[in-house]
């Protein structure tokens, strides 16, 4: 099911033949907060999406969906008035999969629309860590604790999901050095402590499942109950 959520009917209405004539199934929808709701229930396969809706603008539905981790893997495409380079950026680091200026061709559509799929499709097994409420998306960077984003360095999330991989393994300062900073970074192993305090500070009570080992270095503490799991 592919939803196209356009303000303008006629738009909207010209964009569903064209995707329904290419063999798919659609609905329409001409606010944002519409699609909100019918989210609470429904699970469309990618969204077509307008960045200026009434109720709830294209920009603000696409950084909800983003962030719920429930949501966050549908695709999305979206669309910008021509020459609005601003909001191609803005939407495209939210994490739009893909971007069409208006005015475009019905063509140029369901081609993207297929090639988003396909890439999807295409995709190896989405990889997902958790542990206790904490969640690390392998494929898209992204960290939710108890269902909330949580804004991690890159570094940050290369030590967690260093750490979250194998859970009781003691590393090493020198160990995580290695593994998170590149052959070109001359700084020393304190670097480690000194992210490990600032991931630690974001992660709040969870962070203190992160162990100082002394002498070694750190590790993740053995999950009593077994809820470890890696998909």
């Amino acid at each position: 099911m592919i939803w196209c959520v356009e303000d303008d009917d006629a738009i909207r209405e010209v964009q569903l033949y064209a995707l329904e004539s290419a063999g798919f199934q659609t609905r329409g929808f001409s606010r944002g907060d519409t699609v909100w709701q019918a989210l609470a229930t429904e699970m469309p396969e990618l969204i077509l999406l307008d960045v200026m809706l009434p109720g709830m603008d294209g920009v603000t539905l696409l950084k909800a969906i983003r962030e719920n981790p429930r949501l966050c893997h549908i695709p999305v495409i979206m669309a910008t008035a021509k020459g609005a380079e601003y909001d191609k950026i803005q939407t495209l680091d939210l994490g739009a999969d893909d971007h069409l200026a208006k005015p475009f061709g019905l063509r140029e559509m369901v081609s993207r629309v297929r090639a988003v799929l396909r890439r999807y499709q295409c995709q190896e097994e989405h990889r997902v860590l958790r542990r206790q409420g904490l969640e690390l998306d392998l494929d898209r960077y992204t960290c939710t604790l108890d269902g909330h984003r949580l804004a991690l360095t890159y570094k940050e999330f290369r030590l967690l999901s260093l750490l979250l991989s194998r859970p009781g393994v003691a590393f090493t300062r020198q160990q995580l050095f290695s593994a998170v900073w590149d052959d070109t970074f001359t700084g020393e192993t304190r670097t480690v402590d000194m992210h490990i305090k600032t991931l630690r500070q974001k992660l709040g009570r969870w962070g203190e499942q992160i162990e100082t080992v002394r002498n070694v270095g750190y590790r993740l503490s053995p999950d009593p109950d077994g809820s470890d799991e890696q998909g």
